[in-house]
């Protein structure tokens, strides 16, 4: 899975004239991930100001809004590959127009329904 991670603000603006070539960027490498077989999902995610986070302490359910830790970068979307080894994830990430700007996080996806 690739994590993607930025600086509110650090992205061009909708409407600016960075935007048009910035999404083009996620176009070409979204076309890219899915010639290449590697897609399974990806998405961007709304602001972390949106967020709920949800806690069970001592049986009681509590939420808080807004993101749970506090930093400077934001998870702002994913994409979830198939990929034969680390380096080939990371190849893929890289590719990640944000990965310029920000920080792509490369972690593998544990699959516990696999174990007995």
């Amino acid at each position: 899975m690739a994590l993607i991670y930025s600086v509110p603000g650090s992205s061009p603006e909708y409407g600016s004239p960075e935007f048009g070539p910035f999404m083009a960027a996620y176009q070409a490498a979204n076309e890219r991930f899915a010639r290449d077989g590697v897609l399974v999902a990806g998405d961007a995610l709304e602001a972390s100001s949106t967020a709920t986070t949800v806690t069970v302490r001592d049986g009681r359910t509590e939420t808080l809004d807004g993101p749970f830790a506090e930093s400077k970068e934001q998870l702002g979307g994913y994409y979830i590959f198939e990929c034969a080894n680390l380096d080939e994830a990371i190849r893929y990430a890289a590719m990640i127009p944000t990965a310029a700007s920000g920080a792509v996080e490369v972690r593998p996806i544990r699959n516990l329904s696999a174990r007995p």
